[in-house]
């Protein structure tokens, strides 16, 4: 596991994402933290206020910057500078390797099973994935959504080319679902959990049934993991204790997710129930299960080169 390498070029992938933050260079005494509409460590720190309390204890001030509707964007705010540390899939970091962003991830929590899955009508006479073979898949290019439908097919030895990828943002693959411009959803929680309970949706095949490997990954930019270790390790200790009481506290957990998320409260049971679970550093096997997932992407085409994970990772206590 690589630490200390040059840091890789920008790459030309940002938009516009610098204004979702005050200020492109930070300040020593300043952390700046994208946070992403998503049941995550970062969100529930962000909502408690555990971040600021601790971090203000050693005179760093939390700037807080989105929320991000997903990943991607937050992750071209961290190329840009904007932010230091965010959160996102293992996918979507593998994918934002490949295009050279400079982050390295310092967290890993592999997802639970009933977290992720394909998604359909009730009444659609879709069964399985099988039934997918001729029909218009949703999902999030080169991010969790692209990752299962393609990884499923395989399992399932259905034909990548027999099924049409549409690619959308989690907030317009919603409304195209519940009108029908799609025929299943490949995603994540809330937005699974939005589509069972509230789009009359069934789930034909979870985490587990796909065989996913996907995890939920913290990262920080490589010049903040270089030069504010000491920082880095801080907000890590705080994400820590926060993971602790959301795996003891389920319920709870939800309840402030779904609050946080602008989602039903009746929904917070099930997303604390699929979402609390363990936070750790990353591990040498870590490592080596984001690779295979890297390694699947290139070969299946959805990233133009394999990136060297390992140069990706930085291993914190």
């Amino acid at each position: 596991m690589i630490t200390k390498r040059k840091l890789l070029a920008a790459a030309a992938f940002l938009t516009a994402a610098a204004t979702f933050a005050p200020s492109v260079q930070a300040a020593d005494d300043i952390v700046r933290i994208g946070w992403l509409r998503g049941p995550n460590d970062i969100t529930l720190a962000k909502s408690r206020g555990t971040l600021e309390k601790a971090l203000s204890e050693k005179g760093i001030k939390v700037e807080w910057a989105g929320p991000f509707p997903a990943a991607a964007p937050a992750f071209e705010a961290l190329n840009a500078g904007s932010i230091d540390i965010t959160a996102g899939s293992s996918t979507s970091a593998i994918a934002a390797l490949s295009a050279k962003i400079p982050l390295v991830v310092f967290a890993y929590q592999k997802m639970a099973p009933g977290s992720e899955g394909i998604v359909v009508k009730k009444d659609s006479g879709i069964t399985s994935i099988k039934d997918l073979a001729g029909k218009k898949v949703a999902v999030n290019r080169g991010g969790t959504g692209e990752y299962l439908l393609m990884q499923g097919l395989e399992t399932n030895g259905v034909d990548p080319k027999s099924v049409e990828r549409v690619y959308l943002s989690p907030s317009d693959s919603g409304p195209s679902f519940t009108q029908g411009h799609v025929d299943a959803w490949a995603t994540w929680d809330p937005f699974l959990t939005i589509a069972e309970k509230a789009y009359d949706g069934k789930v034909v095949a979870d985490g587990a049934a796909i065989k996913s490997d996907n995890a939920v990954v913290l990262v920080a930019s490589r010049d903040f993991a270089k030069d504010k270790a000491d920082q880095l390790q801080l907000v890590f200790d705080v994400i820590k204790s926060e993971n602790a009481w959301a795996v003891a506290n389920k319920s709870e957990a939800g309840a402030i997710w779904a609050k946080e998320m602008n989602v039903p409260a009746d929904l917070g049971a099930k997303i604390g129930e699929n979402n609390a679970v363990p936070t750790t550093g990353v591990s040498e096997a870590n490592v080596k299960q984001i690779t295979s997932v890297a390694e699947w992407y290139a070969k299946s085409g959805i990233i133009p080169a394999l990136p060297d994970v390992a140069a990706g990772v930085v291993s914190l206590k």
